[in-house]
């Protein structure tokens, strides 16, 4: 009995070079992606990062919805200012201190998880600062000083709480522009701190309201006046 076997086909030389250079071409396009998101996220760690304002308590100044740009080397030679608009870290301040694990880090580095720990408050009184509510107008008093404060929310008063606050150095003293609606350094009075935050939880200035991109607009501290 004669058995024929029957030849397998090869795959000719130009189709497996076609398929090593689609290959090639594939891991070329994974590198890329890969290097651009590691340097986004150093960028977003070390340089500028990106925030979203989810509530009303800096109204008129920044509006729920916007996205702020936020320059992290803000404060790596200077303390925070008055009349800056930052963001902090408010864990052990206006939250809870909970300690992050590594990979609650890594996740809010690359954004998969929300950053609900981030506050944007304006810095009104900073370290060695006196500051207390209110003289007879209404108005804060800074050292002994009343503060003209053009950035309130219309029809606001400077502060329905009455206070007066020592500035330890080493921390400030924040407020939102929207003041009968923030939760800020007052509402820690008589807490451990006394509402203020360290300066070490500063993690940077608001510069520019970057979106919706009709309202892109820079960002200026308006130092409270005496």
């Amino acid at each position: 009995m004669i058995v024929k076997t029957s030849s397998v086909p090869h795959a000719s030389p130009s189709g497996r070079s076609r398929r090593r250079s689609r290959f090639r071409g594939w891991r070329l396009v994974v590198g890329a992606l890969m290097v651009a998101a590691i340097a986004a996220i150093i960028v977003r760690a070390t340089l500028v990062d990106f925030y979203y304002i989810g509530s009303d308590s800096m109204e008129t100044t920044l509006e729920p919805g916007e996205g702020l740009l936020v320059n992290r080397t803000a404060y790596h030679q200077d303390p925070p200012q008055r009349g800056d608009v930052l963001v902090f870290d408010g864990r052990g301040s206006l939250l809870p201190y909970q300690r992050a694990s590594p990979l609650d880090d890594v996740l809010r580095a690359l954004r998969v998880s929300g950053d609900d720990t981030a506050f944007v408050k304006r810095v009104i009184a900073v370290g060695g600062d006196t500051l207390s509510c209110c003289d007879k107008d209404g108005r804060l008093l800074l050292n002994g000083e009343p503060l003209h404060e053009p950035y309130l929310f219309a029809g606001d008063a400077a502060s329905e709480q009455e206070f007066t606050a020592v500035v330890p150095e080493g921390r400030i003293w924040v407020m939102g522009d929207h003041r009968s609606v923030s939760a800020d350094s007052r509402s820690l009075l008589g807490a451990p701190g006394g509402g203020m935050i360290p300066e070490e939880r500063v993690i940077g200035r608001v510069e520019r309201v970057i979106w919706p991109l009709g309202a892109a607009r820079h960002i200026e501290g308006k130092a409270p006046r005496e």
